[in-house]
C-alpha cells in the first residue's frame, strides 16, 4: 500500500482557492482581527491614524498592531521576525492580508506608540469591564523582574567604579615599570615593546576617564549607580537570588478570570511602597471597595493605613526580622508584648523594658525594650545577640495598627493563600510559556508600551479561553454596531 499524496505543486486548478479556506471558523485570529477592527485608533493617539494627502501612503495602524498582538501570542517578538512571518506564515497573509511591511517600519511603529499602545491595553480591560468578566472582589498586588537590554558588566555602582578606577591605576604603574626595567628581564617570554605600551597605557587612561565620568555622573545625580545602555535600568536581585540588570513591573490582577486589571513599571528593586499606589489605582478605576491580597514585601504602615482609610481589606503577611545570630527561636515574633505592663516578654521569660523613642531623620519611627542587666547573665545571650550588652528590640510607632492587620491576615488566611494562585498566573504564562521574561526595548517609556503589548495579549488569550472564539467575534460584532449609532 502506497503513502497519502499531497497535490502536484505544478498542477493549476481551474478554481482557485482562497486565502480564507485555510483559516478555520474557530482560528484566533479571526478574533484579533474583528477586535483590533474595532477600536477607534484616532482617539488612542495612533499615528497615522488619519490618512495623509501628500507623499507615500502608510501603513494602517491597526494591520501593523494585528501583526503584533499576532506575535505576543505565539512567541515572536522581534521586528525581524514580525517581518519573516508576514512572508511564510499563511495566519499572518490572512490577517494581514498580503501586507509585508519591512522590520524598520514594525520597529517604528511600537516607538512611535507608546502611549497608544498603553490605552489599547487599558480600553480591552474596560471591554472586560463591559463583559462582566472582571469580578471587582478580590485582586492580588505583586511585583515581577523582567531583565532588560543591559548587562551587568555595562551597570556601575561607586564601589565598583572604584574597584575598576584602582586595577587601571595598578596596571598602568606596572607598565610604566616596565617601560623603565626595558628588556633586561626578558627571558624567553615576549613581552610588549615600548610602542605597545605606550598604545596600552592610552587605553588604560581613556578608560579610566571613562569611569571617572561616570562616577562625576553619580555624584551629581544623587544615584546610586548608572546604566549605559538602558539608563532607566537598575540591578535587581529575583525569586532565584540571580541579579540582573532589570524592570520592575507592579501588576494587579483580578480574582475571577486572572485577568490583569493594572500595571506600571518601576525601577524599584522591591516592592516596599507600592501597595497603596496600585491598590488605589484600581479602585480609581472598579469605582467601589474590594480586598487586596500581597505579600510580605508590601509590608508597610503607611502603606496599609491609608487603604484602610479608604475602604480597603488588605490581606498581607507580616515581615519576620531575625536576631543576627540566625537562630529561628530568638528572632522578633518570639518577643511577646504585654500591652497592660507596657514591657515585652523574651523566650527566656525576661520582661524587656521601655528605654527611649527611636528616631530617624528626626522623627520617631519606634520605641526601644531592653534589660541589659538580665541579659547578662542570661544562658541563650550568645543565641539571641551579637550585641555585648544584651538585646534590644524596637516597637514600631504603628505596631497596633500592624498587629490587626497580622490578626485579620491570620483569621482569613484561607482567602489569602489564593493570592499565588492569582497573581502567579499571568507571570508564569508570559514569562515561561511565552519566553517573554525580557525586554527588547530600552528606557522605561518603551518597557511599558512593550509589557503593554505582553499584559494585553494574556488578557486577549484568556477572554478567548473563556467565551470561545465565536462568541467573542459575537460581542465585539455588537460593540462595533453600538460604537457606530
Amino acid at each position: 500500500m502506497g503513502y497519502i499524496k499531497g497535490h502536484d505543486r505544478y498542477q493549476t486548478t481551474l478554481f482557485p482557492e482562497t486565502i480564507d479556506d485555510y483559516i478555520t471558523e474557530n482560528n484566533q485570529v479571526r478574533v484579533i482581527d474583528v477586535f483590533i477592527d474595532s477600536l477607534n485608533v484616532v482617539a488612542l493617539g495612533f499615528t497615522h491614524a488619519i490618512p495623509c494627502n501628500l507623499g507615500r501612503p502608510a501603513y494602517d495602524p491597526k494591520d501593523l498592531l494585528k501583526l503584533y498582538l499576532y506575535g505576543f501570542l505565539n512567541r515572536i517578538r522581534s521586528s525581524r521576525r514580525l517581518e519573516h512571518e508576514a512572508i511564510r506564515n499563511i495566519e499572518v497573509i490572512w490577517l494581514l492580508k498580503k501586507l509585508r511591511p519591512d522590520f524598520k517600519t514594525i520597529a517604528d511603529f511600537r516607538k512611535d506608540n507608546k502611549k497608544a499602545l498603553t490605552k489599547v491595553f487599558r480600553d480591552f480591560t474596560k471591554l472586560c469591564d463591559e463583559w462582566d468578566l472582571l469580578g471587582k472582589e478580590l485582586v492580588a498586588i505583586d511585583g515581577s523582574k523582567y531583565r532588560a537590554v543591559n548587562s551587568r558588566r555595562n551597570n556601575f555602582s561607586k564601589k565598583k567604579l572604584d574597584r575598576h578606577i584602582q586595577y587601571i591605576n595598578e596596571k598602568i604603574e606596572k607598565y610604566m615599570d616596565d617601560l623603565d626595567a626595558g628588556d633586561e628581564a626578558e627571558k624567553g617570554d615576549r613581552k610588549p615593546d615600548a610602542e605597545e605600551i605606550h598604545k596600552r597605557i592610552q587605553e588604560l587612561k581613556a578608560r579610566k576617564e571613562k569611569y571617572t565620568g561616570f562616577k562625576q555622573q553619580l555624584e551629581d545625580s544623587g544615584q546610586n549607580e548608572i546604566s549605559t545602555t538602558d539608563p532607566d535600568a537598575r540591578l535587581m536581585c529575583n525569586n532565584n537570588n540571580n541579579v540582573d540588570v532589570s524592570y520592575n513591573v507592579q501588576t494587579t490582577v483580578d480574582g475571577r478570570h486572572k485577568l490583569i486589571a493594572d500595571f506600571k513599571v518601576t525601577t524599584k528593586p522591591n516592592d516596599l511602597g507600592e501597595l497603596d499606589n496600585m491598590a488605589l489605582r484600581v479602585k480609581k478605576m472598579y469605582g467601589k471597595t474590594f480586598t487586596v491580597l500581597a505579600d510580605k514585601g508590601y509590608y508597610k504602615a503607611t502603606d496599609l493605613k491609608r487603604c484602610v482609610e479608604n475602604g480597603l481589606t488588605t490581606y498581607v503577611t507580616k515581615q519576620i526580622f531575625s536576631n543576627g545570630t540566625g537562630d529561628r527561636d530568638f528572632y522578633l515574633d518570639r518577643f511577646q508584648y504585654d500591652k497592660e505592663k507596657n514591657v515585652y516578654l523574651c523566650p527566656a521569660g525576661k520582661e524587656l523594658h521601655y528605654s527611649k523613642p527611636r528616631k530617624s531623620k528626626g522623627k520617631v519611627i519606634g520605641y526601644d525594650y531592653n534589660n541589659f542587666q538580665a541579659c547578662s547573665n542570661c544562658t541563650f545571650k550568645e543565641r539571641c545577640t551579637k550585641s555585648k550588652k544584651g538585646r534590644v528590640v524596637c516597637r514600631h510607632v504603628d505596631q497596633d495598627f500592624l498587629d490587626q492587620i497580622d490578626i485579620q491576615t491570620e483569621e482569613h488566611f484561607e482567602t489569602y493563600k489564593l493570592r499565588q494562585m492569582i497573581v502567579e498566573h499571568p507571570f508564569g504564562t508570559i514569562k515561561r510559556g511565552w519566553g517573554a521574561y525580557y525586554f527588547l526595548t530600552k528606557g522605561k517609556n518603551s518597557v511599558s508600551a512593550e509589557i503593554a503589548l505582553a499584559y494585553l495579549s494574556y488578557n486577549f488569550k484568556r477572554v478567548l479561553n473563556i467565551l470561545g472564539a465565536e462568541e467573542m467575534i459575537r460581542r465585539l460584532k455588537v460593540r462595533g454596531e453600538l460604537a457606530l449609532v
